[in-house]
Formats: structure tokens, C-alpha cells, sequence
């Protein structure tokens, strides 16, 4: 049995990490026809604010040992901090070694209810009076005090910053650019991938596992790929696979028991991943989201770390993407 970690979620998600490399690849293919989701209603997610005419931070595509994008993060003009760039969080937290840095004493400071992957707990957050990514600035907010499970890294820089900015992760060049979003088209060479924005502002679109539609929600926090029940059932019906067992730990420390199963080619866009697989499990996360009747997959950095180039949009709602040569 392979005992992987997953890092959990705030409200909406911190979402998971899993400690293997992933065997996919990809290849481009023409761009399927898009079908559209039934709209769900959006919940309301609290405004951050944020300010600068024109912010724009660069910086190196540094990668965590287990393959997500770190951003530098000054909090009170303290650090840099290493904090996981991650679409799939609703709000930045941080591990107690950033309190300790920062002077503040977070076993004395209120407690906020955090929900993950496998379950709740009611874990203390501090008050912090501003978050700097280069030119980039959130003022005051409350961070989530939460366990140590990042690979290294020192918390996450969740989406309440984001959603009017324009992501650019440019691995092949070792570049990460985030700037507020014009709405630019995507550039010659690029495929767009449309996007929704649903829960509070998770990116959703659609995909196909073999000869299964699902929703696929894109994560950059997570380093691999899980999907929910209904979509391993849909699988197992047109064909019978291996499943291997694996317990899944969140940052609640709660565990449940997750599968592992090698996946048809998953349709992503203009990308066919190969040879790649999926953890399915009956998550709490999903449960919460409502999300286990549809065939759902959350993509983590197994499947976005195969590309050259991904640009994140949230203005525009969608992905735009350059696959390796």
C-alpha cells in the first residue's frame, strides 16, 4: 500500500499533494467541440483588496520537491516567504513556522473551521496587515494556520488575490509573470481552454476520460490528479481495471481511503494526456462541494506541468496553453 499526504482545503480548497512522479504525456490534438455545463449558482467569496495601477511580479518557476510553482511572498515586509501558487485555494494560509517569524503568537489568536479533502478541523489563524508579491498588494487579511505538508514550501497563496490577474507560467524559459489581466487573446501557437468560475471561484471546464465527460476543476496546488466516485464508476463500466489501495491524509490529519487507477487518455483541451492515472476516493471535499453525482477530476500539476507554457486568465476565463516541442 502507497500512503500518500494531501494538503486540504479553506472553505473551498487547499488542495492535495501526493509524492510520486506522474507518467503521463501529452500531445496535442484539434480542439474538440465544447459543450456547456448547467450553471450552478456562484457562492459569494469575501473581496480582498488590491491595489496598483499596473502590478506586475516576475520571477523564477521555482518548483517544490514535488512539482508545484512556490511564489515569494513578503508578509508585514517579512520573508520572502515561500507559498504555493494555488488556483484551487480560496484563501492563503501558512504553516506556524511564518507566525513564529512574524512575531506572532498564533496559539493565542482565534480559530477559524478549515475543511479539506478528508475532513474538518478548527486549526487558529492570525491577523497579518498586508501580503506583497512584487508589485502586487493584499491588504489586511486573516491567514489559516495549517499543517506542515507542503513540500517545502511555507503555505499557499490563494486565489482571493487573483481574480482579476493574469497568471503566466512559462517552464520552459523558467518564468513566472503576474500581472493584472487586459483580456489578451492568446498568441500565436497557443490553444484556448474555456473556463467557469463556480464554488466561490474555482476554474472549471470539461474534459473527457476516455469515453466519459466530466468536470474538471484546475488545480495548482495539487500535484496530482483526483477524481471523485461517480466518474471512477463510470469508468469500471466500460472496462474493468486494477485499483490500487491508498490512504489518503489531509492537513486535518483525518484519513480516508483512496484508489488509484490507470485512466484511458484524458481529452484536456487540445491536449490528450497518456498514459496517466487518477486517485478516486469518496472525498469529503466533494461531498461538500456537492460534486459526487458528476464525473468530476480535480488536474493538478501532473497534467498542467506537461505543458511549455499555461496562462491562467481569470478576467477572461480561460486557459491558454503551449505544449512542449
Amino acid at each position: 500500500m502507497i500512503r500518500s499526504q494531501y494538503l486540504l482545503a479553506l472553505a473551498c480548497s487547499l488542495v492535495g499533494i501526493l509524492l510520486w512522479p506522474s507518467l503521463a504525456a501529452a500531445t496535442e490534438l484539434p480542439p474538440p467541440a465544447q459543450a456547456s455545463p448547467a450553471e450552478r449558482p456562484e457562492e459569494a467569496t469575501a473581496e480582498v483588496l488590491v491595489e496598483a495601477p499596473e502590478p506586475q511580479y516576475v520571477a523564477p518557476t521555482l518548483r517544490d520537491r514535488i512539482g508545484r510553482i512556490w511564489a515569494p511572498v513578503l508578509i508585514n515586509g517579512k520573508g520572502p516567504f515561500r507559498l504555493v501558487l494555488d488556483t484551487g485555494a480560496s484563501h492563503s494560509a501558512i504553516i506556524a513556522r511564518v507566525a513564529d517569524r512574524l512575531g506572532i503568537d498564533a496559539q493565542a489568536s482565534e480559530t477559524v473551521l478549515l475543511r479539506g479533502f478528508t475532513g474538518s478541523a478548527v486549526v487558529h489563524k492570525i491577523h497579518v496587515e498586508r501580503m506583497e508579491v512584487g508589485e502586487l498588494l493584499t491588504l489586511a487579511t486573516d491567514l489559516p494556520i495549517v499543517a506542515d505538508v507542503f513540500g517545502g514550501a511555507e503555505g499557499v497563496l490563494g486565489r482571493e488575490a487573483l481574480l482579476d490577474k493574469r497568471i503566466l507560467a512559462d517552464f520552459g524559459r523558467d518564468r513566472l509573470v503576474i500581472s493584472r489581466s487586459h483580456q489578451e487573446r492568446a498568441q500565436a501557437g497557443f490553444t484556448t481552454v474555456p473556463l467557469k468560475l463556480i464554488l466561490g471561484g474555482l476554474l472549471a471546464t470539461e474534459v473527457r476520460v476516455g469515453p466519459i465527460r466530466a468536470r474538471a476543476i484546475i488545480d495548482t496546488g495539487a500535484q496530482r490528479t483526483i477524481g471523485n466516485l461517480a466518474l471512477r464508476d463510470a469508468l469500471l463500466r466500460h472496462r474493468e481495471r486494477q485499483l490500487a489501495p491508498e490512504d489518503i491524509i489531509g492537513v486535518t490529519l483525518d484519513k480516508q481511503r483512496g484508489e488509484n487507477v490507470a485512466t484511458p487518455p484524458i481529452a484536456f483541451g487540445a491536449l490528450l494526456i497518456r498514459g496517466g492515472s487518477v486517485t478516486f476516493g469518496d472525498m469529503f471535499l466533494f461531498e461538500h462541494w456537492k460534486l459526487t453525482r458528476e464525473p468530476t477530476l480535480m488536474i493538478g500539476m501532473d497534467v498542467l506541468g506537461l505543458l511549455d507554457v499555461l496562462i491562467v486568465d481569470y478576467r477572461m476565463r480561460e486557459l491558454q496553453i503551449r505544449t512542449r516541442a
